[in-house]
């Protein structure tokens, strides 16, 4: 069983900094990707960033510039570090991991979610 642990979400006033943390546990020989995707009342989730286990990195063009993705493969952990945040990426942030690979070939989970964390961001 794969477990996401979420933290750092909260609330900030309009130019603040957050920093998510999402790590993950159980029986992981190795993650394929880790990302960070968002939720807000009324709308689509939407991814905000991902990271491969290389360290390849893909970001929405509304956060370009402003946050920062990273991992520890070490400790299955991801990051998310927010900066200049907005009003308008007030949002449900979801902990997403793809392509866990278990210690055994049968051990493979394609993807999994975490609870989401809220993100609040005042004008």
């Amino acid at each position: 069983q794969v477990q996401l642990v979420e933290s750092g979400g909260g609330l900030v006033q309009a130019g603040g900094s957050l920093r998510l943390s999402c790590a993950a546990s159980g029986s992981i020989f190795r993650i394929n990707a880790m990302g960070w995707y968002r939720q807000a009342p009324g709308k689509q989730r939407e991814l905000v960033a991902a990271v491969t286990s290389g360290g390849s990195t893909n970001y929405a063009d509304s956060v370009k510039g402003r946050f920062t993705i990273s991992r520890d493969n070490a400790k299955n952990t991801v990051y998310l570090q927010m900066n200049s945040l907005k009003p308008e990426d007030t949002a449900v942030y979801y902990c997403h991991v793809e392509g866990v690979q278990g210690p055994y070939y049968s051990d493979y989970l394609h993807e999994k979610w975490g609870q989401g964390t809220q993100v609040t961001v005042s004008s």
